[in-house]
């Protein structure tokens, strides 16, 4: 198979996925549970990738492995924080606009279909690591992109982990985490997410044509940051929270730096 046509079938097995959890959205009425199928979306469409190509077996491997683990701690950790409780305000704002009954089948387009095509989009640099002969065996580059996923990985995780405990606290309701990974960043688990997949990305570079697959990695940041990510978060967080507004301005809004303040 091409390169384009183990795509396609990756696309394809993304969009059967996204249409099984859009039917689960409309029998709970919660589409929601997008957001929880979502990490688990990149981990279907790698072992796709890993099972349609015929590229070096350690490389395609190791960006696999990497998928999974990036997909399935983000859909546990969501799917423990979500799972439960009442449609996320985006989806029910969304379901007021549009009606409740011309939602159920529009959020197929707007919320799981969107998402499936931006998964296929960002996971490209898994592909091009998959789908690559050569070089044979792991290169440096293969190892300095693992180092970086690696450092994305303890962000991301680490900073959910710091939130989970400090929410724990009924003391700290209407409070600002201000400690840890929090204190350099005010989002370090979206800045982990985007280090990880630029990770990948350096993996990609180790072959011929890996470098084009740029735009992955380009995207999932460019969300992160100005989408559903830290511009979204920052607009409900402003309203809801005394002290962001100095936290705000003491306080890196993604790569970590030392404190103003």
């Amino acid at each position: 198979m091409s390169i384009f046509e183990v795509w396609l079938a990756g696309y394809g097995v993304v969009f059967v996925l996204m249409t099984i959890v859009w039917l689960i959205s409309v029998a709970i009425t919660n589409v929601g549970i997008i957001d929880i199928a979502w990490g688990f979306g990149f981990v279907v469409l790698a072992w796709a990738y890993y099972a349609l190509t015929d590229g070096d077996p350690q490389r395609k491997l190791l960006v696999t492995v990497l998928t999974t683990l990036w997909g399935m701690r983000l859909t546990l950790y969501l799917g423990k924080r979500n799972l439960g409780k009442e449609e996320d305000y985006r989806y029910q704002n969304f379901r007021k606009r549009y009606g409740e009954d011309s939602y159920w089948w529009k959020s197929f387009f707007q919320a799981f279909m969107l998402q499936g095509t931006i998964m296929v989009f960002v996971a490209v640099p898994v592909l091009a690591s998959s789908y690559a002969t050569e070089p044979s065996g792991l290169t440096i580059l293969d190892i300095i992109g693992a180092l970086v996923w690696l450092v994305g990985f303890g962000f991301e995780s680490g900073g959910d982990l710091q939130l989970a405990r400090f929410k724990s606290n009924p003391d700290n309701k209407g409070k600002v985490l201000q400690t840890g990974l929090w204190r350099y960043t005010r989002h370090p688990n979206y800045f982990g997410n985007a280090v990880m997949w630029w990770g990948i990305y350096i993996i990609a570079l180790s072959t011929p044509f890996g470098f084009l697959s740029f735009f992955g990695p380009l995207l999932m940041t460019f969300l992160l940051l100005r989408v559903s990510g830290v511009a979204l978060l920052e607009r409900s967080l402003r309203k809801t929270k005394p002290d962001y507004e100095d936290y705000k301005r003491c306080t890196s809004a993604f790569i970590p730096m030392p404190p103003k303040c």
